[in-house]
């Protein structure tokens, strides 16, 4: 699914429109972006990457809001949906810049609602009810550090 954007960057909403809806492109994009350790791309070059992975990443957000309103308002899975949503719009609403940072972090959303994306077409986890929250004589697991306990 793809919905026509009107962003700065693309004010005709040219690219979205066009792009391939095959995720192993944009996974195989996302890895390569992400692998990258000292890069020395042009800054345009950096430019018409972020871009890519901008429009490929709203028109995922596109297909996770309508897979997750379809959940019941109850499951998990749309709560999460919601928060990974509020995250990339605020991640992708910062203004392209020509650098390896702000690439990397296109890249990061890409693969973030790529997971999402994956949570919400499988199966709901099974219910914890009638197992105890912890073995007997163990103490319940934690987060913090140890000894602030």
């Amino acid at each position: 699914m793809t919905r026509a954007v009107r962003e700065p960057e693309d004010p005709e909403g040219r690219i979205e429109g066009r792009l391939s809806q095959h995720r192993a492109p944009y996974q195989a994009l996302v890895a390569a972006v992400l692998a990258w350790t000292k890069p020395t791309l042009a800054p345009r070059d950096y430019e018409q990457i972020a871009l890519l992975l901008t429009a490929h990443a709203r028109s995922l957000a596109t297909e996770i809001h309508h897979r997750a309103m379809q959940l019941p308002q109850g499951d998990g899975r749309r709560a999460l949906a919601t928060v990974v949503l509020a995250d990339a719009a605020w991640q992708l609403s910062a203004p392209i810049a020509g650098t390896a940072r702000c690439t990397h972090n296109r890249a990061r959303v890409v693969r973030a609602l790529y997971e999402r994306l994956d949570r919400l077409t499988q199966p709901p986890a099974a219910s914890a009810e009638g197992v105890p929250p912890t073995t007997p004589g163990r103490p319940a697991p934690s987060c913090a550090p140890e000894g602030t306990r």
